[in-house]
């Protein structure tokens, strides 16, 4: 095991941000840097022994002062959507940027996690990113401290965890928003790719991608995904008004089996048959957000290759979307006696 350090590039203010590369015995190899903590690059083997990179992203650091579909993006304190771009502790109301309709995506498109420069501690195999967040930021009450830690293991799985203490009573819900694409940056789409989602219910949502307010069972719906399927099958059912809503896939599952006791779970296994890459999603948190990169935007990305519509899929670990707004949803509150502390695995199969 190894982790390597080189200067990636300066902040517009001129500070320096560093890559991290660490390697296995088994040639794969993750690099993560200290703005936005971010996961930039998955280098992994096919089956034939060529090592591909599998996340979608850039190579220049200024490419992700904008980064508008968070590739690779730690994000928080709030991942996905807040109806009103509010929500309630006690009695007292707290008010997030309205960034997304009139509703709150990703807490700050500039302020948050994904846009900070973390302080960073090498390991031995990992790397652990910290930052502080004042009180009042982005809306949110309570200072937190928070630390994300990337680990690979000779197991290749990429482990993350993710900590934070705050001294107020506060919601937190963070998440990896990284866009695999088992083929390879090279491959021009990701809908070949082979899905199981070991869920029973999904979130359905509004035109405005907020839930709807309950759970569904995907029996007999093209949100099971119980057994494995290609992703392609029914993304462009534009009858179905759910795919119609959201231009595809993009909803919360929830996990078969959760009980918030922190256990690690499978919550998702995608196969590409091409490369005979397989990546198992584990967490212990109660929902996954399968978003299909229905809105990535045209763009350059690594390599030249062009980022585009549906050429990486989000497997988002996370409470469900407006969870601070829906009180039958498990809710992500946490205060000075009980901190935010959850792992999300990745482990690839080749």
């Amino acid at each position: 095991m190894a982790v390597t350090k080189e200067l990636f590039g300066k902040t517009k203010d001129g500070k320096e941000v560093y890559a991290y590369t660490i390697s296995n015995k088994n040639n794969m190899s993750i690099c993560v840097i200290n703005y936005g903590a971010i996961l930039k690059n998955v280098f992994v083997p096919n089956k034939k022994g060529k090592i591909d990179d599998v996340v979608l992203g850039y190579d220049k650091l200024y490419m992700y002062f904008k980064n508008g579909s968070f590739f690779g993006a730690t994000v928080g304190p709030m991942a996905n959507r807040t109806e009103n771009a509010s929500f309630k502790i006690g009695s007292k109301t707290y008010t997030m940027p309205v960034n997304d309709n009139a509703n709150n995506l990703h807490s700050d498109m500039e302020l948050g996690f994904h846009k900070r420069l973390w302080d960073a501690v090498e390991g031995k195999n990992s790397v652990t990113f910290s930052l502080t967040k004042k009180d009042g930021e982005m809306g949110h009450p309570g200072t937190m401290k928070v630390q994300v830690t990337y680990t690979l293991t000779e197991k290749n799985e990429i482990k993350i965890h993710y900590h934070a203490d705050t001294n107020k009573k506060t919601m937190i819900n963070m998440t990896n928003h990284s866009y695999f694409n088992l083929s390879g940056i090279a491959s021009d789409n990701m809908e070949h790719t082979s899905l199981q989602l070991n869920c029973s219910n999904y979130v359905p949502v509004r035109k405005d991608a907020i839930p709807l307010g309950g759970v569904e069972s995907v029996k007999g719906t093209i949100f099971d995904f119980t057994k494995a399927k290609k992703i392609s099958k029914d993304i462009e059912k534009k009858d179905n008004i759910q795919i119609k809503n959201v231009k595809g896939y993009d909803h919360n599952w929830c996990i078969d089996g959760w009980k918030g006791n922190g256990k690690l779970l499978l919550a998702a296994v995608a196969t590409d048959a091409k490369s005979g890459r397989t990546m198992e999603t584990y967490t212990d948190l109660p929902g996954i957000q399968f978003y299909a990169g229905n809105c990535i935007g045209s763009n350059t990305g690594k390599g030249g290759y062009k980022n585009m519509k549906r050429k990486g899929f989000c497997l988002e670990t996370q409470y469900y979307p407006n969870s601070a707004n829906v009180k039958e949803f498990p809710q992500p509150i946490f205060d000075s006696k009980n901190p935010y502390d959850t792992t999300t695995v990745y482990k690839f199969i080749w």
